[in-house]
């Protein structure tokens, strides 16, 4: 006798847990072909401010984390991606109509880019940062520190798992929380991965998740006073232009649109962007 499957719900990834939606929306996900997939929440104007607060409230410990040990996190997640690979490429190839083969490269690609920014993690500060030459008897130090909270719009097209990756990895790299609005159209893979994320050791609230519409949850972080900064790398559709003109109310530090297959490229620019420089001055001695 045949049997009924059993289509899933997916849920928003919000301060470690997986709640539905505030507003009980949810929207359908389909195949390539159009056919119905799943169900995923349609994050609502709430839900954004509770992933705001969820951020906020794990920024500290994060920040506070070693280089060394913010590393061994990110690592993880590639070790945990590994492990659930064929789950990831089944979902590619039935969402995106991708090839196997085009699929298995996506997520070795997306895993192999969590090892590259892991091994980022206790080094870029060596390179961002510097010693200043000044003149008189002092040591002049320039550090890189994290800016805080980063709301960020997931590239929205194709290759949804390896954008997503490239988005949010360098701005956990140096010690930020992230609030992501993954692709509308392909949102599996960023739902997938936020299983992992939460049998990982990434702490609850330093990656959220959230599923739906960027077009309507978008303009509400980007003119919300406790996210510092925007990356609007899949926004490209969105009135951007708009959405840094809110952030600029709150002095956000803004990265603009990519486009294309190479859109949030691993890159120390990347990791750099999510930081602030403190410049530190101390006496070489007594003279």
């Amino acid at each position: 006798m045949s049997r009924l499957t059993i289509p899933k719900t997916y849920k928003l990834y919000i301060g470690g847990k997986f709640p539905r939606s505030e507003s009980g929306r949810v929207y359908e996900v389909a195949t390539r072909g159009g056919d119905f997939l799943a169900n995923a929440a349609k994050a609502s104007r709430k839900d954004a401010r509770d992933a705001v607060v969820a951020a906020r409230s794990a920024v500290s410990g994060w920040a506070g984390t070693s280089g060394y040990n913010r590393g061994q996190v990110l690592y993880r997640i590639a070790e945990l991606l590994e492990g659930r690979s064929a789950q990831f490429v089944a979902e590619i190839m039935r969402v995106e109509g991708a090839s196997e083969s085009a699929a298995v490269a996506q997520v070795d690609k997306a895993i192999d880019r969590w090892v590259w920014y892991a091994g980022w993690s206790d080094k870029y500060a060596q390179v961002t940062g510097s010693s200043n030459p000044v003149a008189g008897p002092y040591f002049n130090l320039s550090v890189p520190e994290p800016t805080g909270v980063v709301a960020i719009v997931a590239p929205q097209g194709e290759g949804s798992l390896l954008g997503f990756v490239g988005a949010v990895a360098p701005a956990l790299v140096a010690g930020n929380t992230v609030i992501v609005l993954a692709s509308e159209r392909y949102p599996l893979s960023a739902i997938s991965l936020s299983e992992v994320l939460a049998t990982s050791d990434v702490p609850g609230g330093v990656v959220n998740i959230l599923t739906g519409s960027p077009a309507e949850i978008t303009p509400w972080l980007a003119s919300h006073a406790d996210v510092n900064a925007l990356d609007l790398v899949g926004a490209g559709a969105l009135e951007w232009v708009d959405l840094q003109i809110a952030a600029a109310e709150t002095l956000k530090r803004v990265l603009p649109p990519e486009e294309g297959p190479d859109a949030a490229a691993p890159s120390l620019d990347r990791i750099a962007a999510f930081t602030e420089t403190k410049t530190v001055w101390h006496t070489k001695g007594l003279l």
